[in-house]
């Protein structure tokens, strides 16, 4: 049994979290200067330029890239042999949050009660956090602050196996040419397909944190993944809305074992602005 102390946990979301909302990830910068070189359209071209302006003075000045420093999500992947020491972990995962959005100044978005009160926790907690438990003795973290702007353009709709690969695309596609502008694009889409209504909203959110440019495992899944990504850019929406032919960097599917009578898929939109960072402990 290997122990890990809590406050080790605390330490690292703090890191992470500053990380994830100052230094825009390598995989996702490249993306964008890629998509700057294929892009057609002049207007599209002077937006992904400004994207790529703002990380740098993001990362060099250490400031938020984005206004919206989103929601704590923080997946954790946590060894079957580890014991955690010194203290609760959530209240490890939650002190390490507060501490990343008040010493980097971040915009603290969370309310405490949806419906009624709404009244801001001022330290942006509490975190959302996804555990899993995995063979071996190590910690794995992964930080990703979620905005609200492409989180609301997300959606998920309960398919049945007779709606088959055209309507897995034609609902992304929809879901896409709906947001129009609203989450930033380019974006970043997240596919989840399998379990049940809640399963599949999971697996679109975990899709965002596959490195861009990597295919699924599954060949048959990745080329669903490189068909929708093209049916998103001929929508023409470009960057920001204002016309292109990039709209999306990658689009990411991860699928699950489900019902015979059911096929549930979400879509979990991600800005340009896609910030994560990860750490094993």
């Amino acid at each position: 049994m290997r122990e890990v102390c809590a406050k080790q946990v605390e330490d690292a979301v703090a890191r992470l979290f500053l990380e994830a909302n100052t230094c825009l990830p390598e995989d996702v910068e490249n993306a964008v200067r890629t998509a700057l070189h294929e892009e057609s359209s002049p207007r599209a071209r002077q937006v992904l330029s400004e994207i790529l302006e703002n990380a740098a003075i993001a990362r060099s000045e250490r400031i938020a890239m984005c206004q919206d420093t989103g929601v704590a999500y923080v997946f954790l992947e946590i060894g079957q042999h580890v014991h955690i020491t010194g203290g609760d972990l959530g209240d490890a995962i939650n002190k390490g949050v507060a501490r990343a959005y008040t010493d980097g100044y971040l915009r603290k978005s969370v309310v405490d009660d949806p419906i009624f009160r709404r009244k801001n926790t001022g330290d942006n907690t509490p975190a959302v956090v996804i555990t899993e438990i995995v063979p071996g003795d190590r910690v794995s973290i992964w930080a990703l602050p979620k905005g609200t702007g492409s989180e609301n353009m997300s959606a998920l709709k309960m398919l049945v196996p007779a709606d088959s690969v055209s309507g897995i695309r034609s609902f992304v596609r929809q879901t896409v040419e709906q947001a129009g502008s609203n989450p930033c694009p380019p974006v970043i889409i997240g596919v989840g397909v399998g379990g049940m209504m809640d399963k599949a909203a999971l697996l679109a959110k975990k899709a965002l944190l596959r490195p861009l440019g990597q295919p699924h495992p599954d060949t048959d899944t990745a080329e669903l993944e490189r068909q929708i990504l093209n049916d998103i850019n001929n929508l023409g929406l470009g960057a920001a809305g204002l016309g292109g032919n990039i709209t999306a960097l990658a689009v990411h599917i991860e699928t699950y074992p489900t019902h015979i009578g059911a096929m549930p898929v979400a879509v979990n939109l991600q800005c340009h602005a896609a910030r994560h960072s990860h750490v094993v402990l």
